[in-house]
């Protein structure tokens, strides 16, 4: 069974940086030790990547809202120092889900979602690849995801169970 990690958005500025939260920022020990765990059993690791252009502010994700973030070349757009060695196959995105995903785990059997921001573009990617791939195992760790805001986290994660995705919650005793 062909498993793939698909980490979404783990950039500067989602993390502590334009967009940054506390929760995100708890996480990210979780996070590590899970992509840790996954790379040991040899699982498939694909990154998404925020990415915006100068104009970003004239887009309508812009005029919504409008905070600068993750724009081409920054530091805010970069991966977290953490997590950069792991990516290695990442995905550049100019919207909250990719419609590239959908080809990079057309093998794959179970496909785990962690990352940021479990209410925008977790939410986003796990709908759309499940709207994809209807039989296959889609999950997400709600350990390893933040939102905007806690509740937001938890409708979020509320809405994809309604839609047949599995939430999990494997946090372990993870030293920060």
């Amino acid at each position: 069974m062909k498993k793939i990690l698909l980490v979404i958005d783990m950039q500067n500025d989602f993390v502590d940086g334009a967009l940054g939260t506390k929760e995100a920022q708890a996480m990210v020990p979780a996070l590590l030790h899970k992509i840790e765990e996954e790379v040991a059993k040899g699982t498939e690791l694909i990154f998404t990547q925020d990415t915006h252009g100068e104009n970003y502010m004239d887009t309508q994700e812009g005029r919504k809202l409008p905070v600068s973030h993750c724009i081409r070349g920054t530091s805010g757009w970069k991966i977290i120092p953490a997590l950069q060695p792991y990516a290695k196959t990442v995905i550049e995105k100019p919207t909250f889900g990719s419609v590239q995903l959908p080809s990079y785990v057309k093998d794959a059997d179970v496909i785990e979602i962690v990352g940021l921001c479990t209410d925008i573009c977790v939410i986003s990617n796990a709908l759309l690849l499940k709207a994809h791939y209807p039989e296959k195992t889609i999950m997400v760790d709600a350990a390893c995801c933040a939102g905007v805001t806690p509740e937001s986290h938890q409708n979020a994660l509320e809405a994809m169970k309604m839609c047949q995705i599995d939430i999990e919650n494997c946090v372990e005793n993870v030293s920060k």
